[in-house]
């Protein structure tokens, strides 16, 4: 078995592939390249829809059979924005100031790195006698629509024969300092896009038109008030936003002919997303008048609930840094919303300050201690 990747150097590697959703740019050949050096058995997966690019995916086993315990993550990013606003270009994978920096380094290349630099630290040191399968699911759409991604490998996986018992998202769940949050769930996801529909003409002459400006207040008002639920047992209250309102009216004396917004909510596990949409359609329904509503659910809520896998997974953060982490559901989906389906799933990664901003970084020690969770992490899960 080759030497031990460092994985500094693999994250500043992956870092190096511009890898912005949904173009893999080399990432998961870097990925693959080492796997295939420690002796796991990988497959690419290319997924597409019809009118959209195809996205790349890879699923890499070590062994066989039962317990398996996967890691799970992907290499696709966000874009660098403003590139000149950046210390140092975004993807150079600079290492300076005892960090690693660009795109990438937190949201989560860098965890990636840390998965490979751990299962070869744990395979040398177990030698031949694994019994069971550890396995990497990488993705290149957890940034973008996330439907050529997780959820068709997992699918993929299930028409041959692959299956997994346990799984770490690696996505920098630490709101600062590495060890602080495993999260055990996400909220679910929900837009809606509301278009009212009036009639145009003067407002002097507002008899002979109808302003569809007011239904859409009057809408948007119940559904701001409306206190959906008063959180749960693991979870904060759900929060309904509103993030555009737009009538694209350019004349001062024009009553519009349609007014269009947009609200996200964000809910716990009170709730189903199909649940909301009836009562969203309702709402609308009674105070809007003449619309069209469009509603997608993103992701529902999850919890996999404190156990044996989060128990793991704390008892190794705590070994590592000090610290015992809190189980937590906060932030945005991923792609544990797709494997909760199939196995208990929970999320650590590297601490997230920085992920989708300028000047990404994550810390050098960081990047080792984070390797050494997840090989305590194996240890742990593969004792028996």
């Amino acid at each position: 078995m080759s030497a031990t990747p460092d994985p500094v150097a693999l994250a500043a590697r992956l870092i190096r592939c511009p890898s912005v959703t949904p173009r893999d740019a080399g990432a998961l050949g870097v990925v693959q390249a080492e796997l295939e050096r420690l002796g796991f058995a990988c497959h690419r997966l290319e997924f597409a829809e019809p009118g959209g690019e195809p996205v790349d995916n890879l699923y890499a086993r070590f062994g066989a059979g039962a317990p398996s315990f996967c890691f799970a993550g992907h290499v696709d990013v966000v874009p660098p924005g403003d590139e000149s606003a950046w210390s140092s270009p975004p993807f150079a994978g600079t290492v300076a100031e005892g960090a690693l920096w660009g795109r990438g380094a937190a949201d989560m290349k860098g965890a990636v790195a840390c998965f490979v630099a751990a299962a070869q630290r744990f395979l040398a040191a177990r030698g031949e006698g694994l019994e069971g399968a550890i396995s990497l699911l990488i993705t290149g759409d957890e940034e973008g629509p996330a439907v050529n991604g997780t959820a068709k490998v997992l699918r993929w996986m299930g028409e041959n024969g692959e299956k997994i018992d346990a799984c770490l998202v690696g996505e920098p769940t630490n709101p600062r300092a590495l060890g602080e949050m495993i999260k055990i769930g996400r909220r679910g996801s929900l837009t809606g896009r509301l278009t009212v529909t009036g009639i145009q003409g003067h407002v002097a002459y507002p008899a002979l038109a109808d302003n569809p400006v007011p239904r859409l207040v009057r809408t948007l008002s119940r559904l701001i008030e409306t206190r959906l639920d008063s959180g749960s047992d693991h979870f904060p209250p759900s929060n309904l936003e509103v993030t555009t309102v737009d009538v694209g009216n350019p004349a001062e004396n024009v009553i519009p002919a349609t007014a269009r917004a947009t609200f996200n909510i964000r809910f716990n596990d009170c709730h189903q997303g199909s649940d909301l949409k009836r009562y969203i359609s309702e709402i609308v329904a009674e105070t809007a008048g003449e619309h069209r509503l469009d509603i997608s659910v993103g992701g529902e809520a999850f919890l996999t609930p404190p156990g044996p896998l989060s128990d793991l997974v704390a008892e190794a953060v705590e070994r590592v840094t000090g610290r015992r982490p809190v189980l937590g559901t906060t932030g945005g989906t991923s792609d544990a919303r797709f494997i909760k389906d199939h196995c208990p799933v929970v999320e650590f990664g590297l601490a997230g300050g920085t992920m989708h901003k300028v000047d990404e970084h994550v810390s050098i020690s960081d990047l080792h201690a984070l390797t050494d969770i997840y090989v305590a992490v194996l240890e742990g899960y593969f004792k028996t």
